[in-house]
């Protein structure tokens, strides 16, 4: 069980410690905002196209603890290696919609009990309002579960579910970052519990990762692969899909070598979704020319603290 504690410095910062582990929503909305004249004599409203870019941030110490406390003062955000003014900056507890995307492949047939264990003290540390949904896969995504706050009922439709067929995960994935985008809450993230193989999906890697650029849907991952024999190769490759699409994201990927670890990590990921800081700007780049932009998230810890370390996603579409 993990244990969880806070550590308070001179100046009110917190180091959230959660002990026995291993060393949501990056979503850039559109907002339009139409101007009313104060007058009928005067001009007609002129609307305006504003994008506020939002990003997800995790910042941690040098022992893997998370740190809160943090102001928008100790943050800069650079876009294309342009500082940009934070306009909107939050620290909260907030409750996010998670898509879980879990993997019932043949691959699975002797790892699904532990993965169904590990699923379900996720559920347990999570927000108590978060919503969840499930989507099953092995030659096709299915979803098992629309929206629900019940993570007995997530675990339930599990139950009887038997690993078999070929791996469809980046078909589960796709519908998932499309189905994530109907959550009631603000944040979204998606959970992958997968060995990381693909031999059955119509979308391809190439058409997945676009998406998840386009959409900057925060993605954690577990491959649990390691735990059991399997080819050196195919554990190369699997490593390699989940850590690139949690990356991109700003979140990250799991790789648990035993059944302990597995429980620990998934435990820090529901851990960190409940850690996170949320800023915001608006683009320097008026044009918003629809091209990849590269984003860059520094703090300046306060005096007193150490080197900090800060996770975002990588970039958005300036649309």
């Amino acid at each position: 069980m993990a244990r969880q504690r806070t550590i308070d410095t001179e100046r009110g910062i917190t180091i959230t410690v959660v002990f026995g582990f291993l060393g949501l929503t990056l979503l850039a909305a559109s907002i339009r905002a139409q101007g009313t004249p104060p007058s009928s004599q005067q001009a007609p409203p002129v609307r305006l196209d504003v994008n506020l870019v939002t990003v997800p941030v995790t910042v941690m110490d040098p022992y893997e603890r998370f740190v809160t406390g943090l102001r928008k003062e100790h943050f800069e955000i650079y876009d294309e290696k342009v500082k940009q003014e934070i306009v909107f900056f939050a620290e909260e507890d907030a409750p996010v919609t998670i898509g879980i995307v879990f993997d019932v492949s043949g691959s699975m047939k002797e790892k699904i009990n532990r993965a169904r264990i590990a699923l379900k003290r996720f559920i347990d540390h999570s927000h108590p309002d978060d919503e969840f949904f499930l989507i099953g896969f092995n030659h096709r995504a299915e979803l098992l579960q629309d929206f629900t706050k019940s993570g007995d009922l997530i675990i339930s439709r599990l139950v009887l579910v038997e690993p078999g067929g070929r791996t469809a995960l980046y078909d589960a994935t796709y519908l998932a970052i499309e189905k994530v985008a109907h959550g009631h809450h603000k944040r979204h993230a998606i959970l992958i519990i997968s060995d990381g193989q693909d031999n059955s999906s119509r979308y391809t890697y190439r058409q997945l990762r676009d998406l998840i650029k386009e959409t900057g849907v925060q993605i954690y991952a577990i491959g649990i692969f390691r735990l059991y024999n399997q080819s050196v190769t195919e554990v190369a490759f699997g490593r390699a899909v989940l850590e690139e699409i949690t990356s991109m994201t700003g979140g990250r990927a799991f790789f648990p070598n035993s059944p302990i670890e597995l429980d620990d990590v998934i435990t820090r990921i529901a851990l960190e979704l409940r850690h996170q800081y949320n800023l915001g700007f608006y683009p320097t780049n008026v044009a918003l020319d629809g091209d990849w932009h590269k984003l860059r998230v520094r703090v300046k810890p306060p005096r007193g603290l150490p080197r900090l370390h800060v996770r975002a996603r990588e970039g958005y579409y300036a649309k």
